[in-house]
Parts: structure tokens; C-alpha cells; sequence
């Protein structure tokens, strides 16, 4: 039971962050709380599905600059999936949609540190 309220309480914080940076306008427009949630659930199902698939077919990101640059592609993709799933959440293009996955790994780490 706890585990479940951690991820909810993950989740929440996270949608948080994506309500955040969609209304500063870096990459990514959202038009409520709510989409923003829904987002939160979409991105942490998919980035999961997608991080386990490379682990099965032994492919991983790796470390250093070209695997943050991997990481940062993976997520703006991710980001870009959201914002076709999700009505109320909109993505610009790859590059924005990069620039709002930094925001929302900051905001959310910004976050974390007030939680």
C-alpha cells in the first residue's frame, strides 16, 4: 500500500511540474491540472515500457554526454508520444519538446527539494 502511494504521490508531483513548465511555454502548452496528470501517467508508463524494452533487447543508455544526449532524444520523444495521447497537452516540435523535457527534470528536481 505504501509503494502505491509513493507512486501516486510521485505521479502528482511530476504532473505538477509538467502544469509548471507548460505554463512557463518552454516546448509544451497544457491546459489544465488535469491533462497534466494524465501526461505524468502516459510519460511514466511509457518511459518505463521503453527503459524495459532496452533492457530485454540489451541495448542501454549509457553514460557520459552522448548518453545524456540519448537520454534527452528519449525523452523528448517520450514527451512528444504525451502530447499526441493527451487531449489538453500540446508539443511543438523535437527541439521544443527537448528544451520542456530539461525544464520538467528541473522543475520536478526543484520539486523534490521542496518535498
Amino acid at each position: 500500500m505504501n509503494m502505491i502511494i509513493s507512486i501516486l504521490i510521485g505521479i502528482l508531483l511530476y504532473a505538477l511540474a509538467i502544469w509548471v513548465v507548460g505554463k512557463l511555454g518552454l516546448g509544451l502548452k497544457v491546459s489544465g491540472f488535469g491533462p497534466a496528470f494524465i501526461a505524468a501517467i502516459v510519460i511514466s508508463i511509457a518511459s518505463y515500457v521503453l527503459i524495459w524494452l532496452l533492457g530485454v533487447l540489451g541495448l542501454s543508455i549509457g553514460g557520459g554526454f552522448l548518453g545524456a544526449i540519448i537520454h534527452l532524444i528519449v525523452a523528448a520523444l517520450v514527451l512528444m508520444f504525451a502530447g499526441n495521447m493527451v487531449k489538453g497537452l500540446r508539443v511543438k516540435g523535437l527541439v521544443p519538446a527537448m528544451i520542456g523535457a530539461v525544464a520538467i527534470a528541473v522543475v520536478s528536481w526543484l520539486i523534490g527539494l521542496l518535498f
